[in-house]
């Protein structure tokens, strides 16, 4: 996806570098951009010099004018976000419209409740898009993506992970779990990646390190809220003890790659991009 023939990509910005990263891509294609940076996620001084607004979530009447005077009409939901409750949110009149039609999902897990405000976004007129489809480097296929490459019980951690993130997954709770010598320290719910590797270091085991594994959802929409890592992940599972991050090929959003996989080589850490499926399939054979 390139050029100005598309309009103005809207972004609506929540917390990290993806939205960033995403904005600059289409900048660099010729394509203008006007974020909506959202109060609470989005650091507004990062937004300084591109065209954008600063908004609180709630204030969906204001959002959807302001993309509408710029031309909008593909929008992209990308970054870190914290579910927000129903009394932060402090809805003007269009936003508790929206809500009312977003009903039930309110109280969905993430991609529930994402898809349902893709959905609303879709009635209001807008084409919702992922990330991926303008910054089209940001999935990395199969392969080790470092020197250092997992052992036969990280092989084993990494097996194990896929299980239970594959059944997190299924009731739609998180994307990540973290195991060591077959058990899970900790699984990722809804308080992200950065903070599981956070609660995850103060629960290593003597021995051989962890991993990190991040999955798709069954199911999930791919446009949004794939699995993310980058250099801060790495920083959190060095801090954590742990021996490498193994992600789907694509389906996991890598930020930043280069400063990323620098960074593991660094520290000794495996960056692993697998299909879940072909994994299990070669560690079951005997």
């Amino acid at each position: 996806m390139s050029g100005s023939g598309q309009g103005t990509l809207g972004i609506l910005a929540c917390g990290g570098e993806l939205p960033l990263s995403v904005a600059r891509a289409a900048r660099a294609a010729g394509r203008p951009v006007f974020a909506v940076a959202l109060e609470g996620w989005a650091d507004p001084a990062a937004w300084a010099g591109m065209p954008h607004m600063v908004e609180r979530v709630g204030a969906a009447g204001r959002i959807l004018a302001a993309l509408r005077r710029e031309g909008v009409r593909q929008v992209v939901l990308a970054g870190r976000a914290a579910r927000p409750s129903l009394l932060s949110l402090r809805p003007d009149a269009t936003g508790a419209r929206l809500l009312a039609r977003i009903g039930r999902a309110f109280f969905a897990g993430d991609d529930g409740l994402l898809r349902a405000v893709a959905r609303v976004l879709e009635e209001e007129g807008f084409e919702v898009v992922a990330p991926h489809a303008v910054l089209s480097d940001l999935l990395p296929g199969p392969g080790l993506l470092t020197r250092a490459a997992p052992d036969g019980t990280a092989r084993a951690d990494i097996q194990r992970g896929i299980a239970v993130v594959r059944a997190l997954g299924t009731v739609d709770v998180g994307q990540g779990a973290v195991v060591q010598q077959g058990l899970v320290l900790g699984v990722e719910a809804i308080e992200g990646t950065d903070a599981l590797l956070a609660r995850c270091a103060g629960l290593r085991r003597e021995g051989p390190g962890g991993v990190l594994v991040k999955l798709v959802k069954p199911g999930q929409d791919r446009r949004l809220d794939l699995p993310t890592i980058g250099p801060v992940t790495v920083e959190g599972a060095i801090a954590a003890g742990l021996r490498g991050i193994a992600i789907e090929a694509g389906g996991t959003i890598l930020v930043d790659r280069a400063a990323t996989v620098a960074a593991a080589n660094a520290a000794g850490l495996f960056l692993l991009s697998l299909r879940p499926d072909a994994f299990t399939e070669e560690e079951s054979t005997p």
